[in-house]
């Protein structure tokens, strides 16, 4: 067994894992949480639009991997891994993030591919599920980016057929399009159009028309299942491998469509880190199931606490 830590910093929020890992004698490999935290720091504020990392979402990063290196220390973590995705991909000075985070953690973030982010996505996701369910779609809306894999899981390891990651995700998608208090109907036209055009091309690599099940997983996704089930307070354990019917899909991003940034932060299982940006995000989500209800089988979307933190760890072992 081995105590690991997997840190995932994204576009819109930075998390981490600190977990056992155990391997059996068959090939299997199974997770036991320890600590389990997301913060949001909103890395990638504007940085589809200056190229560019603020000094203030670098020194919000910073403060959050402080607190979690002392949870590092505290845990006895024998081996951590950072992985960065979307936001630090695109910035041009980069080199000042991975500086701080070899200064506050010892180790060098780690800019990871779209691909890769998809199949560590995978990996995480499936890890629950019956094998005879599959195959199986796994959908990451990010803030900045959303990866679509498609693959098999045969209760040991996951196997990857296609998989896509498009530069459309709830930070980037509202910073470009949805500027109004609740978004104008052109606004949020522009968004469907913007969305449909980066996910085509997902959709074009990915075969989603041989998936049987699709999952979705990170704060999107779970957020809209806790709307959904009108949870007051967010309880992960409730949310996980929740399933959500493609019409109600539709039916609450239509509804968030119409409210105001305080109606949105009023909703009882709302991380205030996500009321700015889960329109932009439920739009892209919603794009998704519109083409897995006009080309698959599909009916309904089941939702995953375990994702690229779990296939971090998981590689760590």
């Amino acid at each position: 067994m081995a105590r690991v830590a997997a840190i995932d910093c994204g576009t819109n929020s930075i998390r981490l894992l600190v977990a056992d890992v155990t391997n059996g004698d068959d090939g299997s490999r199974w997770l036991r949480d320890v600590h389990r935290e997301m913060r949001v720091v909103r890395l990638g504020q504007g940085v589809d639009a200056t190229g560019v990392l603020a000094p203030e979402a670098i020194a919000r990063t910073r403060a959050a991997l402080l607190d979690y290196s002392a949870v590092l220390r505290r845990k006895g973590t024998e081996r951590v891994r950072m992985v960065a995705t979307s936001a630090t991909r695109d910035a041009a000075n980069r080199d000042e993030f991975f500086a701080m985070t070899r200064e506050v953690l010892g180790v060098e973030a780690e800019v990871i591919t779209g691909d890769e982010e998809a199949r560590l996505s995978f990996t995480g996701a499936v890890a629950d599920l019956d094998p005879d369910d599959g195959p199986f779609l796994v959908s990451d809306v990010g803030g900045g980016s959303t990866e679509l894999v498609l693959g098999g899981w045969d209760g040991v390891r996951g196997t990857v057929e296609a998989a896509r990651s498009v530069d459309v995700g709830c930070v980037r998608l509202t910073e470009r399009c949805l500027r109004s208090d609740p978004p104008t109907a052109a606004e949020a036209e522009e968004a469907v159009r913007v969305a449909g055009e980066a996910l085509g091309h997902a959709f074009d690599a990915v075969p989603v028309a041989k998936a049987r099940t699709w999952i979705g997983v990170a704060g999107t996704v779970t957020t809209l299942v806790a709307i959904a089930k009108d949870h007051q307070e967010y309880d992960p354990d409730e949310i996980h491998l929740a399933r959500l019917s493609l019409d109600r899909v539709r039916e609450i991003t239509g509804r968030l469509l119409t409210t105001t940034h305080d109606e949105r932060a009023a909703i009882g299982a709302m991380h205030p880190g996500r009321v700015d940006v889960i329109i932009g995000g439920a739009l892209v989500v919603r794009t998704i199931a519109d083409h897995l209800a006009a080309h698959t089988g599909i009916t309904e979307l089941v939702a995953s606490e375990h994702d690229i933190l779990d296939g971090i760890a998981f590689a760590l072992s």
